[in-house]
């Protein structure tokens, strides 16, 4: 791998993590005092395996941004996805602080949903650009889904 622009390889990656960060804010004050004591299902993970998988997903995540921004931002269909990559992010991190900041655990399951579409449609026209950014992608669509079940189950239980 080649890299083209080292500052548009971080600028990715950094914009991706922030969307963690955000999210965070509202997830870490709830943690302590609201999920912990939130009915879950038996293949929900330790609260440790969150942060290192997402920090591990949104690099990812910001490294196959960058496998479609480097082809050219002036393109229309680069610039479509690169802002569909942003508003993305928006979901993301909105999931957090709905589900965890908000407590809405029903209201955090549609948006979650949302997301994993989104997602879908994020690789299809990744795929298009550079098919390297899918690949990167397939690691946060299993975990998503994932997610979305977790959910799922919790709102069920709760």
């Amino acid at each position: 791998m080649k890299i083209k622009n080292i500052p548009l390889l971080i600028f990715s990656i950094l914009v991706s993590q922030l969307a963690g960060l955000i999210g965070s804010f509202g997830t870490i004050s709830s943690i302590s005092n609201w999920y912990v004591y939130l009915v879950k299902p038996s293949f929900n993970p330790p609260n440790t395996i969150f942060g290192p998988v997402w920090t591990i997903l949104y690099t990812l995540m910001g490294i196959a941004l960058y496998f479609v921004w480097v082809k050219g931002y002036q393109k229309p269909k680069i610039k479509k996805a690169v802002l569909l990559f942003m508003l993305h992010l928006g979901v993301n991190a909105l999931w957090s602080i709905v589900f965890f900041g908000l407590k809405n655990v029903g209201g955090a399951f549609y948006i979650i949903v949302l997301l994993w579409i989104m997602i879908v449609v994020l690789m299809n026209l990744f795929w298009s650009i550079d098919k390297r950014s899918t690949y990167l992608l397939i690691p946060y669509l299993l975990w998503v889904s994932f997610a979305t079940l977790l959910n799922a189950a919790i709102w069920k239980l709760n």
